[in-house]
């Protein structure tokens, strides 16, 4: 519900501050007075693009505030949605900088345009004579059809089920191209693996083949080398071994002459029994060192294996190859887990599909019981407002399983006829303006006893109806209203005198400038308002009277 309305610097409104009935609000003013203005800011409220040169002052900002009460509209979901605070009472802002630039905001949180206008088409219905879009929309109709048919829980266990479809539906789709991809890959994943499986590759040997192959390599000058070594140090005349043999013997002879160099004989025969054995270990790696061909060739052929695979996957040692075979082990792996998976969901998907297909019979089956009483009551309410041979029609046709949508699977068509002997059609094709406005009024007076409507501002629908008509217009707008806010713009006597509140709209000078004000007019103020509106700018005691009168009910 619009509970406040601030208008600054718009148009011929340079600053405005109305607050609203949560009933029946009626406003009403001179043509030309600047009643289109007030809607024209409110528009710019629910989103519409702007333009700066509707400024009433081209140097300030324009600014448009509206205060709604959202507590029984149920837009929590809208709010944790789009990651806004939510209020009770919500502050919606448009701020229009004179360059052109433009600033919204939801409860003092910036938005974009389109959450602004998301958010206001939640909030506000604006229906005059031309706008026919809503009454067109399938969605709408379904909407008529189903808070008739109080099928708010059947539909919403439906699409509970839906939702749930769709998201297997969506991730049984990415599989599928998943698995699409993965045959493509799968054959030469296998290939890379089998040939690293095949290769037995363990962590450390590169390294130690790489070794051995040198020593291999150079083995006749390790054999020459090590055997120089030996001859060194045991066989030449002068040997390290021989030499150091005598020294001890020497030393030995004046032992008992020179008791300190015992210990000095000690350190020799240390050393003696270390280079022995230095010179023994020499002659055993020499007599193992072999001169091996076949050995060489096996294992050039082992590395050329490891450094093709390297060269192969781009990497430069064993350990990465290891690395990627378990990669490829683990694509492989995925690829048949996928597959499972993929058949699991299938299954999924078509259970929930069966499912959704019984619970949309059963809301088909459930529109179609309550189409004709619909239809009936829309009738009554048009033959009340002056339409007596004007027909609605709905149409419901069951689509097949593949057409399951967010609403079931049925094509709802209104169909409208306006006078006899006229075959129902399209409304679009067959109803004038003011005949969409009053099946608009007539369906959203039906319906506002069953769901929470937003705020609906009929604009001037009451063209090409007077008297009788007008007052029984005005009565169901009454009606609408004890359920619903209703904001209406007339020129009618008849349904300006049924508001809980009424607003005047017009003009004045300031300074050589025009002003758009709009004032709410107390109960005197009212009966004379609605006495010009009879007869005149200086209505009499008759039409004050008769005044009195309509504002009476009578």
């Amino acid at each position: 519900m619009l509970g406040r309305l601030i208008i600054r610097n718009y148009a011929l409104i340079e600053d405005l501050d109305i607050s609203f009935s949560e009933q029946l609000n009626i406003v009403t003013g001179e043509t030309g007075a600047g009643k289109s203005i007030i809607l024209g800011a409110l528009s710019l409220l629910l989103g519409q693009r702007a333009e700066s040169r509707y400024f009433f002052n081209q140097q300030k900002k324009c600014v448009i505030e509206g205060q709604f009460k959202i507590s029984g509209y149920n837009l929590k979901t809208f709010f944790e949605d789009k990651d806004l605070d939510y209020e009770d009472d919500t502050l919606l802002r448009r701020e229009i900088s004179a360059d052109g630039k433009s600033r919204a905001f939801i409860n003092d949180t910036p938005v974009n345009l389109t959450i602004l206008r998301e958010l206001g088409e939640l909030l506000i219905d604006v229906h005059s004579q031309h706008a026919t879009m809503e009454i067109n929309d399938e969605r709408f109709q379904l909407l008529v059809v189903d808070s008739l048919a109080a099928n708010e829980i059947l539909l919403k266990g439906y699409q509970e089920n839906y939702s749930q479809y769709k998201k297997i539906t969506a991730r049984l789709k990415e599989l599928e191209e998943q698995s699409r991809q993965a045959k493509n890959d799968i054959d030469y994943f296998q290939f890379q693996y089998n040939e690293l499986e095949q290769a037995v590759l363990a962590e450390d040997e590169q390294e130690k083949l790489e070794t051995e192959l040198t020593t291999l390599n150079h083995a006749e000058e390790i054999k020459r080398n090590l055997l120089a070594a030996v001859y060194l140090l045991n066989d030449h005349d002068h040997a390290v071994v021989i030499s150091l043999k005598e020294a001890l013997q020497q030393l030995q002879h004046i032992e008992k002459f020179l008791p300190a160099t015992s210990e000095l004989s000690s350190r020799i025969n240390s050393s003696l029994i270390e280079l022995r054995d230095i010179a023994d270990e020499i002659e055993s790696i020499e007599q193992n060192t072999l001169i091996d061909e076949a050995r060489s060739a096996e294992i050039n052929e082992r590395l050329n294996i490891i450094y093709n695979l390297q060269k192969k996957h781009r990497v430069t040692s064993v350990q990465e190859l290891l690395a990627i075979q378990t990669e490829l082990s683990d694509k492989l792996h995925s690829i048949a887990f996928s597959e499972e998976e993929l058949e699991k969901l299938k299954a999924e998907s078509s259970r929930l599909k069966a499912e959704l297909v019984v619970l949309s019979d059963t809301l088909s089956a459930s529109r179609n019981e309550v189409i004709p009483d619909i239809e009936k009551k829309i009738k009554e309410i048009l033959a009340e407002i002056g339409m007596p041979n004007a027909v609605l029609k709905i149409e419901n046709m069951l689509l097949d399983e593949d057409s399951l949508n967010l609403y079931g699977r049925n094509k709802i068509q209104f169909l409208f006829s306006a006078n006899k002997g006229q075959t129902p059609a399209p409304m679009n094709k067959v109803a004038s303006g003011g005949e969409l406005s009053r099946l608009m009024l007539s369906i959203k007076s039906l319906i506002s006893r069953h769901i929470a409507l937003p705020t609906i501002i009929f604009d001037e629908i009451d063209t090409g109806i007077s008297g009788e008509v007008a007052w029984k217009v005005g009565r169901i707008m009454e009606k609408l209203a004890e359920g619903m806010q209703v904001i209406t713009i007339t020129h009618l006597p008849q349904i300006a005198a049924k508001g809980e509140a009424h607003y005047f709209v017009y003009k004045d000078e300031k300074q050589d400038v025009t002003h758009t004000n709009i004032t709410r007019l107390s109960e005197e103020a009212r009966v004379t308002e609605i006495a010009k509106m009879l007869s005149g700018e200086n209505p009499g005691e008759f039409a004050l009277q008769n005044a009195r009168q309509l504002l009476n009910g009578n």
